[in-house]
């Protein structure tokens, strides 16, 4: 929220009313942002917003990294669930929070900026395993509270789902690189090609006082159908991590995908930039029922890319690919209907979904694991004290912006358990909603889109998609903002009071109501742009 919405009031003894018909007062109110709301990370985005509009970019960016350390990279792949909340829509469209947070992330990149490194040390010791955005968002809060960190990795790289399951084309490696390294810089300790195999004897031999897990999702999920010993089966866990080393996966010309999760689209759209000449999509359902996000399915169709609905795939001999059409009964559900068709595949990438191997937990007392992932309280902690776990391998939905947040809450409770300390109270204001706002003043404003390159170029090569936005179109965008919830200081009502009870207390300071003359009249609050005025009764 902005920190210039202040709530303030005077006033003398109730005898110095300006009359007994004032049943209701006004006062200033802090409204949660939607926005803010719906973001998994926790980002104060108004905040960050208003600063942006004051062209005060850097503080922007430490506002944001103040809860997540990934501007750059969460730009690009965050599916932005605050856009889909935003009270823009009531206007026209959204304010486009993802291409602002770009743009101050890559700036931040281009000019330099660094994290500030902790005041002091703790003296305390916590180890993290997994090098994913969960565990990288953990790394990275602990060190800013002064907690030596240590982070085991089982690959030969940083980045976790980052890097081995978002290809190049949508986040390129320099800057998950670039904003990894911020994290490092902080002094966490970075330990590759470490596969962790005996956490219980980890924990006791290297004493560390609190540990976080972040194993990622890379074991993946199989099908069961027919195959001849000749045909090629690859998963696509295994397809995007081969990406990373020197020499890429070789696919074939006819590229079969089975999926139509997310990752199923990245590995669709990998084989058409690896060579492949067709690369066909199979999907049990229909595309409303698919997982994967619509603009990835628009971008994928957009690169040629085939998509077969309601197919499942039946028998696989040699490079002949038998499918068999499916229906949707009342309840959604795929049935098969026993209709079939033949196609040729060079291979088949299997995009099922992925699981964890918590194979490591198995000597640690304590613990609760059910459909592969591991149980934790509210405070993200397990069964076994001072163990806490966040991203892939506890239930929740698995995108790097979930994990980034759960991150960054472990660390502020792993901080609080060091020091047997207990958790404040979380105090949640009401969510400004769009029936509070004053439309009319707000002028129409197009949303800036990011440009996107022509689909036939983009898909013959890995160079990113999408540009970012120019700073003229940050600021632009930025200012799209309608502030819900919150005091900016229009001077609305400042204008309307037939009182002058509301006084300015200077830029940045918000208002001060005088209720020695303050009727309750109520235009104050039924004037204000942003609904961050409410009339509450009156005081006996």
């Amino acid at each position: 929220m902005k920190p210039f919405a202040t709530v303030l009031e005077v006033g003398s003894s109730l005898s110095n009313r300006t009359g007994s018909w004032r049943t209701e007062r006004p006062v200033y109110v802090h409204r949660l942002p939607p926005c803010n709301n719906a973001c998994p990370a926790g980002e104060n985005i108004q905040e960050w917003l208003s600063l942006v509009e004051q062209e005060k970019y850097e503080d922007a960016w430490r506002e944001i990294v103040k809860n997540n350390p990934f501007p750059a990279i969460m730009g690009r792949v965050c599916y932005h669930p605050c856009e889909n909340a935003c009270n823009r829509v009531v206007l026209e469209s959204p304010v486009g929070i993802n291409s602002v947070e770009q743009f101050l992330g890559d700036k931040a990149i281009k000019e330099g900026w660094a994290f500030d490194k902790p005041a002091k040390a703790s003296g305390k010791k916590v180890l993290v395993i997994g090098s994913g955005p969960a565990g990288l968002s953990a790394a990275y809060q602990l060190a800013r509270a002064g907690h030596k960190v240590t982070i085991k990795e089982m690959l030969d790289k940083t980045g976790g789902m980052l890097r081995f399951g978002i290809p190049q084309y949508r986040l390129p490696r320099d800057v998950l690189d670039a904003e990894i390294k911020r994290i490092l810089d902080l002094g966490v300790e970075l330990q590759l090609n470490t596969k962790e195999s005996d956490l219980a004897a980890t924990m006791e031999k290297g004493g560390f006082d609190a540990v976080f897990l972040s194993a990622g999702a890379h074991i993946a999920k199989l099908a069961s159908f027919p195959t001849s010993d000749n045909a090629r089966v690859l998963d696509a866990v295994s397809v995007l991590r081969d990406m990373e080393g020197k020499t890429k996966p070789s696919l074939g010309k006819r590229v079969v995908v089975y999926g139509g999760g997310n990752t199923a689209l990245d590995v669709a759209r990998t084989a058409k930039r690896l060579g492949a000449e067709t690369v066909t999509i199979v999907y049990r359902r229909n595309r409303e029922k698919m997982p994967a996000h619509a603009f990835e399915v628009d971008e994928a169709l957009q690169e040629n890319i085939v998509i077969k609905y309601l197919s499942t795939i039946k028998d696989y001999q040699k490079t002949t690919l038998t499918l068999e059409t499916m229906a949707l009964d009342e309840k959604g559900w795929p049935q098969p209907t026993g209709k079939t068709e033949t196609m040729e595949a060079d291979c088949v990438v299997l995009a099922l979904g992925q699981d964890s191997d918590l194979s490591f937990l198995d000597k640690v007392s304590g613990l609760k694991i059910a459909n592969g992932v591991l149980e934790v309280d509210a405070q993200m902690m397990s069964g076994h004290p001072g163990l806490f776990a966040g991203g892939d391998m506890v239930p929740s939905s698995r995108t790097a912006t979930v994990g980034i947040g759960h991150g960054k809450k472990a660390a502020r409770h792993i901080d609080l358990w060091l020091f047997k300390q207990e958790a404040p109270a979380e105090v949640k204001n009401e969510i400004a909603g769009s029936d509070r706002l004053n439309t009319w003043y707000y002028a129409e404003a197009q949303r800036t889109e990011r440009k996107m390159t022509d689909g036939a170029k983009r898909a013959g090569t890995f160079d990113e998609v999408q540009s970012g936005l120019s700073q003229d179109e940050a600021l632009s965008e930025a200012r799209r903002c309608l502030s819900c919830g919150n005091c900016f200081e229009c001077d609305n009502c400042y204008g309307v009071c037939p009182d002058n009870a509301i006084k300015k207390l200077g830029a940045g300071k918000g208002f001060e109501i005088n209720l020695d003359y303050c009727k309750g009249c109520a235009l104050c609050a039924t004037e204000c742009p942003c609904g961050s005025i409410d009339m509450v009764p009156e005081e006996n």
